[in-house]
C-alpha cells in the first residue's frame, strides 16, 4: 500500500500543476481580461478545466483510489489516509459524470457569469433568465447522477458546501437567528440614538482607496510576498497556490467604507490561506477547508476585529491622514458610523446586524427554487417580497435585487456558509477571549499574536475534521446562533442606548 500511495502522489503532483495553471487563468478572467476576449477566454478555461477532470477521474486513477480506500488500514499516516477519505468521496460524486457532462457544465457555468455581467449592467433579469435556467437544470443533474446521495438534492448541495449540515440542520438554526435578529431589529429601531452618517457618501479618490488598502492587509497580517491585490466585480479570493493567496475588491468613490470593509474579508480568507500547514499542503489535503469555517474567519476579521471600537481606535489617525476629507469626523463617530444599523438592498454593504436577513432571503429562495417550489419567471418577484418581508425595503431595479450576487452563476448552497461562520466566529471569540486580551492587543496592533492564536486552535485542524467536530473541537458545542446574537445584542445595546 506504501508504494501505491506513493503512485498516487505522484499523479496528484500534475493535478496540482492543472489547478495552479486554471488558477491563474480564472484570476486572470475574473478580473482583468477584456470585454471582448471574455467568450474566447472561458472557452480555455472550460477546456483546460475539462482536461483537470479527465486526469482526477480516470480509470487509472479510480481503480486506485478504490483499491487503497479498500486497504487504508494497512496506511501507516494518518493523513495518507485522510487523503483517501477525501479522493474516494470525490469519486463517489463524480463516477458517473462524463468528460463530456462536465464540459457541458463548465460551459454553462462559464456562459451563465458573461451573461450575469451583462443583465447586472443592464438591470434585466430576462437577460439572465435563459442561462439561469440551464444552471439550475445541470445542477440538478449533476447531483442526480451520484448513486450515493441524500434523498433531497438541495440538502446534497448544501452538504458540498458545509459536509453533514443539510435542511434538518439549517431550518431550526435560521428559525432562531432570525427570530433573535428581528427582536433586537425592532429594540434599534425604537432606539432615539441619532448616529451621523453623512459623510459616508462623500467622494474619495480611488488611488487613496488602493494605498489604505494596502495598508490594512499589512496591519492584519497579510503577507504580500504571498500575494496581491486587484479588482474585479464581485470581490473573492483565490488560493492559488501554497504561497499565492491572491485578494480583489471592488472601488467605488462614494462609498469608501466598502471597499474597507471588503479589503478586511477578502484579507481575511487570504490569512486563513496563507497559514494553512505545510503538512497538509505536503499529503494534498489542504484546501478541505469548508465555505462556514472560511466565512467565519474572514467575518472575524471584518466584523469582530474590523468594527471593534479598538481597531477603529488604532486605525484612525492613519485614517484621517490618508483622506483629508473626513478630518471633521470624529473617533468616536467613525465607529457608530460604520456599526450603524440600516436596513439595505444589497447584502455585501450590509450591517451586522441584519446581514443574517439577506442571508435568510436567500436560503429560503435557495429551497424554493431546488425544491421547484417556484418557477423562474417568479424568482425576482418572491426575491422582492422577501426583502420587503423581513428588512422593509422595495427593491427597485432587478440588479440591486435578485442579480446583486455572483453565486448562483454556478449553482446553490453557499449562502448559509455566511450565516453559519457569523455563529461559529461569535463561538470561538469566547474562547479566544478567555485566553488572551484580545481587546488590547487590538489596540496595540498585535495583530502577530492574534494570528498565532487563530493558526494554532482555528486553522490547525480545519483541513481534516468535518465541520461538526470542527466547532465541538474548538468550543466545546454544537452550532448555534445563540452566542451570535449574545454578541450583537451586547455590542448594540451600546451603541444604540437601550
Amino acid at each position: 500500500m506504501e508504494k501505491k500511495i506513493d503512485i498516487l502522489k505522484e499523479k496528484l503532483k500534475l493535478i496540482r500543476k492543472y489547478n495552479h495553471a486554471i488558477g491563474i487563468m480564472y484570476f486572470d478572467f475574473e478580473t482583468i481580461v477584456p470585454v471582448k476576449a471574455r467568450e474566447e477566454e472561458a472557452d480555455v478555461l472550460d477546456y483546460f478545466s475539462n482536461e483537470l477532470f479527465k486526469l482526477s477521474h480516470n480509470k487509472e486513477m479510480d481503480e486506485l483510489v478504490i483499491d487503497l480506500y479498500n486497504h487504508k488500514e494497512k496506511l501507516d499516516d494518518e493523513l495518507d489516509k485522510k487523503l483517501v477519505e477525501y479522493l474516494y468521496e470525490s469519486y463517489e460524486k463524480n463516477k458517473n459524470i462524463t468528460p463530456e457532462f462536465d464540459l457541458k457544465m463548465s460551459n454553462i457555468f462559464s456562459r451563465s457569469y458573461n451573461t450575469w455581467l451583462e443583465a447586472k449592467e443592464k438591470k434585466d433579469y430576462k437577460i439572465f433568465m435563459p442561462v439561469f435556467k440551464d444552471v439550475i437544470d445541470i445542477s440538478k443533474q449533476a447531483i442526480e447522477l451520484r448513486d450515493n446521495r441524500l434523498p433531497n438534492i438541495y440538502d446534497e448541495m448544501l452538504s458540498d458546501c458545509e459536509k453533514g449540515l443539510i435542511q434538518e440542520d439549517l431550518d431550526p438554526f435560521f428559525n432562531e437567528l432570525k427570530e433573535g435578529l428581528l427582536e433586537l431589529l425592532s429594540k434599534i429601531k425604537a432606539s432615539k440614538h441619532v448616529i451621523r452618517d453623512d459623510f459616508l457618501s462623500r467622494n474619495v479618490p480611488i488611488y487613496k482607496q488602493e494605498a489604505f488598502s494596502k495598508y490594512l492587509l499589512e496591519l492584519n497580517g497579510y503577507d504580500f510576498s504571498k500575494g496581491v491585490l486587484s479588482t474585479t466585480e464581485h470581490p473573492f479570493t483565490s488560493n492559488v497556490a501554497r504561497n499565492d493567496a491572491r485578494v480583489t475588491t471592488h472601488y467605488y468613490e462614494d462609498m469608501f467604507l466598502s471597499n474597507i470593509f471588503s479589503i478586511i474579508h477578502e484579507g481575511g480568507h487570504a490569512i486563513f490561506m496563507q497559514n494553512e500547514r505545510d503538512i497538509d499542503h505536503d499529503h494534498f489535503i489542504n484546501d478541505h477547508i469548508t465555505n462556514g469555517m472560511h466565512e467565519s474567519v474572514s467575518r472575524f476579521y471584518e466584523n469582530i476585529v474590523g468594527r471593534s471600537k479598538e481597531y477603529i481606535h488604532l486605525i484612525y489617525p492613519k485614517l484621517i491622514e490618508t483622506f483629508e476629507e473626513f478630518k471633521d469626523v470624529s473617533e468616536e463617530e467613525l465607529y457608530e458610523a460604520v456599526n450603524i444599523v440600516k436596513p439595505s438592498l444589497i447584502r455585501t454593504e450590509a450591517d451586522e446586524v441584519t446581514y443574517g436577513l439577506h442571508i435568510i432571503v436567500r436560503y429560503e429562495m435557495e429551497k424554493l427554487i431546488v425544491n421547484n417550489k417556484i418557477s423562474i419567471e417568479e424568482i425576482p418577484h418572491k426575491w422582492n417580497e422577501l426583502y420587503k418581508q423581513y428588512l422593509g425595503v422595495d427593491v427597485p431595479n432587478d440588479s440591486e435585487g435578485v442579480l446583486q450576487d455572483v453565486h448562483w452563476t454556478s449553482g446553490f448552497g453557499y449562502f448559509p456558509s455566511y450565516a453559519i461562520g457569523n455563529c461559529y466566529n461569535a463561538m470561538y471569540l469566547n474562547r479566544l477571549k478567555n485566553e488572551l486580551n484580545f481587546e488590547e492587543l487590538i489596540l496595540r496592533g498585535d495583530f502577530a499574536s492574534i494570528n498565532k492564536w487563530m493558526k494554532e486552535n482555528v486553522f490547525v485542524h480545519a483541513n481534516v475534521l468535518t465541520p461538526k467536530e470542527w466547532i465541538k473541537e474548538l468550543t466545546g458545542e454544537s452550532l448555534s446562533p445563540k452566542a451570535f446574537l449574545a454578541y450583537l445584542n451586547e455590542k448594540y445595546s451600546k451603541i444604540y442606548r437601550f
